[in-house]
Formats: C-alpha cells, structure tokens, sequence
C-alpha cells in the first residue's frame, strides 16, 4: 500500500496486488462457504460407522497417522479454507465436551450445509434457514429426551457401561477385542470415579503403551507404571509393602548460587573434599533410612558414588521421574512431594502394596509398576501392540471409551445407536413442521433430512443399498412406533439395535444436533467474503 498525490495535491492510496484480491458477495459466498464445509464432511463420511474406512495422514516430517478418529484426521490434515477450519474447530469442540462422536457431528453439519444449498437455489434466505433449524434442532434434543431410557448401574453391576463403551469402539481397529478393552475402560472410571457427586476426573488415569505383545496383552494396572527401571542393576527388582520418598531434590551436594572457583592444589584438598561429599551423601541416604523409607523416586539424578552408596546402604532408588508422573504417585500412594531433604517425615512417605521391575521381550526395556497403593484413585491403562501406530490408534480408541463411561456416570440416559436416534427425531422434526405456517417450515424440514443422512451413510459403509436400507427402517418405525430400530450395519439378522445392544450416550448425541446446528448457522449468516488470495 503507497500514498500518492494527484495534481491539485488530494492525497489518494494506491493498493498493490489489487489483481490478487478475491471478493464473494451474497449467494455466492454463501455457497463458497458450503462448498468448503461439504468437502470437510465427504472426507470423513466414510469412516463413519463399524464398517467405516480409515484414513492414512502423513505429516510434514514423514510420520504417519492411521486413525478414523473424526477429530484426530481433522487435527491432522493442513486446512487453509477458513470455512473448513470452522469444521476442524467443531469436531475438535465435540471431542473436549463429549470424547466421542466427532465423527458425526462433521458429517451431520455437511448434510445440513447441503440441505441448506438447496434452500438457497429456491430463493429461501439464508436467515429464514438458520432460525429453521433453530426451531428443528429444538425439537430433535427435545425428542430425544422423550425417546431416551436410564441405566441403572453400579459399582458391582457395570454391565450397562460396558455395552456402550463396546459401540464406541466397534467403529475402530481394535473392534476384535472390544469386550475386553470396554472391561478394562470401566474398570478405570469406576476407579477413579466419585459417584456422589457424579463426577469423573480423567487426569487420574493414565494411558501408556509398549511395542511388543498382543493387543489382547492390554491391561488395568491399580496403581501407576512408570517407563524407569531401578538406578542400579543390583538394587532389589521386588519390593513389598513398600514405604516410597518422593523428591524433587537432588541427591548431590548443594551448589553455591553464585559463581564460584575451588583450586585444589594437594592430595590432601582433594581427600577432603572428597570425604565432605561422602558424608553428605551418608547423612542424605541416613536421612531416608531413618524416617522409614524402603524407596526414594526421585525427579532429578544422582551421580555414580550416591548410586553405589544406595545400593551399599540397601536403599532402592529411581531417578529422572517425570513431574506428572511424580504427582500421580503422590495421589496414588498418599505420600508428599518432599522439595528438601530436612522436611523428610514418616508422615510424608507414599505406601504402596507392591512395587516391581518388569522387564519385556529380548530388547532388556524394563518399566516400574507401583501396584496396590493406600489410595488407589489412580490408575494406568497399559497397551501392549504389534506397531507404534497401533499403540496410538489403540490409546485414541480407549480415551474416546472412557470418555463415554464418565459421560454414563454424568447422565445415566441412553439412546440407540445404528442410526435409530437420528431415524426418530427425523420423523419428530418432519411432523413439527406442519405446526409452522412460515417460510421456516421448509428448513425444519431440510433439518429432517440432513438427519437422515447419518442412518444412510452408516448403510453405505456396510456394503448395504443406502436409500431402500434407511426406507424400511424408516416405515417400520413408523409402523410399529417404536424408536428403537436402527441400520443393522454388522449383519446380525435384525434392526432392532436393544438386541444388538447398540447404545450411545444421551449428551453426546444432543450435543452433536446443538454444535452441528450453531455452526451452520455461523456459515450461512457469512454473506462477504474477502481475501488476499484464490480459494
């Protein structure tokens, strides 16, 4: 940009680039804008579902990702339309409220999108569209509420958490041992969960994964797995009923703050250091012993003679333990996190049952398990997996179960799965729409359709013919009045998806309907669109 003058002297701005400027106003913003929100929901279209296909992301650096986690593809993949970005937000948006159902909430906004075009090329405004499906998507959570049913579940009957958590991970990889990982995911929240107040805390399970073994080798370890081994290899690899110090200071002489030079000129200067050292680390390994402690996890290193000097003393240690861990062995085990070694009290040491060194395969990788701790509201979801990428598809499938399972314990209301929710508020939405003598009544039957699209994308990825699969689930609901019929994706013999015992959550599929529509709405009210660049 240039300032210049004509001949009278009247200032006036030259604008550089003004050929590179794009401008879309009106109906043709509009269906710019949808066209880049249908392009975000087709590629995720097809991983929606039990049957549904994965998709392979390579990054910038040559890593590779296989997943068909909606919001892990969507994190993943280099979006530059800022229309698009807006879908990558929505999904992302789906997965901190809920965990699961990022997939669908994308392909739901892209139907609504293509619905909404429709409207458009029949000179309906897009404001009437967006307080259309307002009024729809109103009705659709309100009927959901009226078609949901109540779990009840508790500590020693957990069945009902289990069967939900198994929909979540049929769609994924690991489907073939989705019993068994469902088990493990709610085992872990009913560990960590207060049931009073219905509150879940997901920090407090940890999941880790090792190469090697089976995904049938997964396990729920009550207490935590740390990825250290013993500082010494002559240190006890089994220690019971152990009495843990945690700290965050170092075992090594204190340093001056300042800058500092010590000449050491004779044999003598040097013994005498040498000897002050040593019995600043007696007095730091006298300190533990004396207070109790049969262990000490320490945050920082040590050096080769306070390693040796431990082992001498039979004092077990591990070092370089990260801070997140440390704080989790502290919840875990009931003990502090001690900062100096004069604050050390018996008080302050973390209990454990059992704590052990395992060592895996021919590689000598070796991790410590901290089992059977005083207060075991911490847990770790170990993962065992032929390749790094099944570790992280398996650690992603696991997160979005135990997601469900709090959101179960937050809200006991279940909804059917296989397309059956959406099959119901459909016919709800499209029988609400006579009741609306304006141009909405169009929308609100727009938004009946758009729903319809989840059901027929679930019957597309099955192998199964979209349009006379999604009919007769459609007409035998509305013959038998029953909303409990769904897509019979997995080919069991029938729709009726209480048998399949195909379950979602009651929040997570409202949410989807309420953040699909907020955005939608966003897209259609943007009727400028300016740019420095081409789409």
């Amino acid at each position: 940009m240039a300032l210049a003058f004509d001949e009278f002297g009247r200032p006036f701005i030259i604008l550089r680039e003004q050929d590179q400027k794009t401008r879309l106003r009106g109906i043709d913003a509009q269906k710019a804008n949808i066209a880049a929100g249908k392009a975000v929901a087709r590629i995720l279209r097809s991983s929606l579902g039990p049957k549904g296909m994965d998709k392979m992301l390579q990054g910038p650096d040559g890593d590779i990702t296989i997943t068909n986690d909606g919001a892990t593809i969507l994190e993943q993949m280099d979006v530059d339309n800022q229309i698009a970005k807006l879908m990558v937000e929505l999904s992302r948006s789906q997965d901190y409220e809920i965990g699961d159902g990022t997939t669908g909430v994308v392909v739901m906004a892209g139907a609504l999108l293509e619905q909404a075009e429709r409207q458009l090329d029949r000179g309906i405004h897009p404001i009437r569209i967006a307080e259309g499906y307002e009024m729809a998507s109103r009705v659709a959570v309100e009927h959901l509420e009226r078609i949901a049913q109540k779990f009840e579940f508790d500590i020693n009957n957990f069945e009902p958490l289990v069967q939900t958590c198994m929909t979540t991970l049929s769609s994924k990889i690991v489907n073939r041992c989705k019993r068994s990982l469902a088990e493990i995911a709610v085992k872990a929240v009913l560990a960590v969960a207060d049931l009073e107040r219905r509150d879940v805390n997901l920090d407090l399970i940890k999941v880790e994964g090792k190469v090697g073994g089976k995904l049938e080798d997964t396990e729920l370890i009550y207490g935590i797995l740390i990825d250290k081994d013993m500082s010494h290899p002559q240190m006890p690899k089994h220690i019971e009923d152990a009495h843990i110090a945690i700290l965050t200071c170092p075992f090594e002489p204190p340093k001056p703050k300042t800058k500092h030079k010590v000449d050491i000129d004779t044999v003598e200067k040097f013994e005498t250091l040498r000897k002050q050292e040593q019995q600043y680390f007696d007095e730091m390994v006298q300190k533990c012993k004396d207070v109790g402690a049969t262990l000490v996890i320490c945050q920082w290193g040590f050096d080769d003679e306070a390693n040796h000097l431990l082992m001498h003393r039979n004092l077990p240690a591990v070092r370089w333990v990260g801070g997140v861990e440390l704080e989790l062995i502290a919840i875990a085990t009931g003990g502090r996190i001690v900062p100096r070694f004069q604050e050390l009290t018996p008080e302050k040491l973390g209990k454990a049952g059992v704590v052990r060194e395992k060592s895996f395969g021919t590689t000598k990788e070796r991790m410590l398990y901290i089992e059977h701790c005083a207060n075991s509201k911490a847990v770790t979801v170990f993962i065992r997996g032929g390749n790094k990428m099944m570790i992280e598809e398996t650690k992603r499938s696991i997160h979005d179960a135990l997601c469900v399972a709090r959101n179960l314990i937050r809200n006991k209301s279940i909804v059917y799965g296989g397309g059956a929710a959406e099959i119901a508020c459909s016919l709800a939405v499209d029988a609400a729409a006579d009741k609306y003598p304006g141009v909405e009544q169009y929308a609100i039957r727009a938004f009946a359709e758009a729903l319809d699209s989840v059901p027929m994308a679930l019957a597309e990825n099955s192998g199964l013919q979209p349009i006379e699969t999604l009919s007769a689930v459609k007409s035998q609901q509305i013959k038998e009045n029953i909303p409990f019929y769904g897509i019979d994706c997995n080919d069991v013999g029938t729709n009726d998806m209480r048998e399949q015992n195909v379950f979602e959550t009651l929040i997570g599929k409202q949410q989807q309907i309420l953040l699909a529509t907020q955005v939608v709405k966003m897209i259609l009210k943007i009727d400028d669109v300016i740019s420095n660049s081409e789409y």
